[in-house]
């Protein structure tokens, strides 16, 4: 073999190996809160990749230490299949007592249907694993809540999954106050085929934030929510008629038709806006669940040294072991 072909086949392995190394995690202390637990299982769905991973420890590790019955809760974690022995190595060192299933979620379904948005994080497959929910979970759970892997939970979980949906498919927190005619083009409300999509429905449509929501998944396979949100992407992969990742799809479906939850459940954009990341300050109100929705993410924020005031109260939930990895 040529010295330059080999120098080079030895430089791609190395480049290989370094992008399949997970960061190693210290091991989570047991929780037991309370003093009675019934038998209510709640299930909580999360993404998992090489990138969130911190992110997604954090979160885990905040739901179980502020819930009261941290063993009534059951993860299901979404992620690809190439990286899912990893991962599940690394959720069992780090919670050893936790009790969850891996999904493995084939990326091929999205890739033709996925645009540029404003954010490349946001174009990322992974992303779109929510909108297959129902095809990734068993039949058997027939309520969820998603979180994104830049949440942190302080309060008890329990109470986010006893809300009443009513007739909804889902629940989330509402900002009515933001204008919703950002998150679509000109094109979009030009077009009385795809704006009249909210008249239809004689109800205001609201911006909700899609990294936090409770949904009925059995409403959710009966009335094709998976193929409605990808007939939309369908429709932006056609005509751009927005510019934001995979949130855009669930406004048009759901928007008009959410179950109002307390804003305490979403205190989102920590991470700033998605261009520059810059700080930000809570909402005013109660405090439940802290987002770092936005272009900046805490660890990232707090390794460079250059920490926004609120990344502070992501640190103490953060089991990362500096400078240590697992390869495989």
């Amino acid at each position: 073999m040529p010295e330059k072909l080999t120098i080079t086949l030895i430089f791609l392995i190395h480049i290989a190996a370094a992008a399949l190394r997970l960061p190693e995690f210290q091991e989570a202390p047991a929780f037991r809160n309370g003093n009675e637990c019934n038998a209510t299982t709640i299930h909580i769905a999360m993404t998992l990749d090489a990138t969130y991973l911190r992110g997604s420890i954090a979160g885990v590790f905040s739901i179980i230490q502020h819930s009261a019955c941290p063993e009534n809760i059951v993860f299901h974690f979404l992620t690809t299949h190439r990286l899912s022995t990893s991962l599940r190595r690394t959720i069992t060192t780090t919670f050893p007592y936790l009790s969850f299933h891996l999904h493995h979620f084939n990326t091929d379904l999205v890739r033709n249907k996925i645009s540029t948005s404003i954010r490349r994080a946001l174009d990322q497959p992974l992303n779109y694993a929510r909108i297959y929910l129902a095809d990734l979970l068993p039949a058997t759970v027939h309520r969820i809540i998603y979180f994104d892997s830049d949440v942190i939970v302080v309060d008890d979980v329990v109470k986010l999954w006893e809300i009443d949906l009513d007739s909804h498919v889902l629940g989330a927190p509402e900002y009515c106050h933001a204008n919703f005619t950002n998150y679509f083009t000109p094109k979009f409300w030009s077009n009385p085929y795809f704006s009249g999509v909210f008249e239809r429905r004689d109800v205001k449509p609201c911006y909700f934030n899609t990294g936090v929501m409770v949904i009925d998944m059995m409403k959710w396979r009966a009335v094709k929510v998976t193929e409605n949100l990808e007939k939309w992407m369908e429709t932006q992969k056609r005509y751009r008629i927005y510019e934001l990742g995979s949130l855009p799809p669930f406004l048009l479906v759901f928007g008009g038709d959410v179950k109002a939850v307390e804003h305490r459940w979403n205190q989102h954009g920590l991470g700033g806006d998605n261009v520059k990341g810059l700080c930000r300050d809570l909402h005013p109100g109660q405090v439940s669940l802290l987002h770092w929705s936005g272009k900046g993410k805490p660890w990232l924020r707090l390794d460079s040294k250059r920490p926004c005031p609120l990344d502070g109260l992501w640190a103490p939930y953060d089991l990362l072991k500096h400078g240590s990895f697992i390869s495989f």
